[in-house]
């Protein structure tokens, strides 16, 4: 798991994400998308700090944290607990399911000694499902962090884990 970051370090991500992104609605999802990905989660004090910075009213730009939590929770690639160092994402639906999917899922649940949302307790892997992938002509897919992997095989698991040493 990623430590937890120290508040000076979330107001400096927040402040570049928004000054990136700006500051209007549509750009919620990508100022939340570039906290994740630089502290590895979204913590609840970083939702706290995107109201802070977004919410003007002389502007007509209203941002409740609810807003921001039920956005940051939604989405599969966001995430507001933390995760380990790799986060596996494995394809949990119907195309991946009926070329070999589920033995691709029992097998990294095996070998990594986890269930769906869990961490390695040395922090090095998060392993979650999530809905299609948008591959389905090479399934069975998995991602480790941000690399694709596609047409998986059970012989394959280890190498591909052996990958991130």
């Amino acid at each position: 798991m990623h430590a937890p970051p120290v508040v000076s370090a979330i107001k400096e991500v927040v402040q570049q994400a928004i000054e990136k992104h700006g500051k209007t609605p549509d750009a919620l999802i990508p100022i939340l998308s570039e906290i994740n990905h630089a502290l590895g989660y979204i913590p609840a004090e970083a939702i706290r700090e995107v109201k802070r910075q977004i919410h003007n009213p002389a502007e007509r730009m209203y941002v409740a944290e609810s807003q921001l939590y039920s956005l940051a929770t939604f989405y599969d690639m966001l995430s507001t607990k933390a995760r380990g160092r790799h986060v596996i994402k494995f394809c949990e639906n119907a195309p991946c399911h009926v070329v070999g999917g589920k033995a691709i899922w029992d097998a990294l649940r095996k070998d990594l000694n986890l269930e769906n949302g869990e961490t390695t307790p040395d922090n090095k892997w998060t392993l979650v499902t999530t809905s299609c992938i948008g591959l389905c002509s090479v399934g069975p897919v998995l991602l480790v962090d941000d690399d694709m992997y596609g047409n998986v095989t059970v012989e394959q698991i280890l190498d591909i884990l052996g990958r991130y040493e």
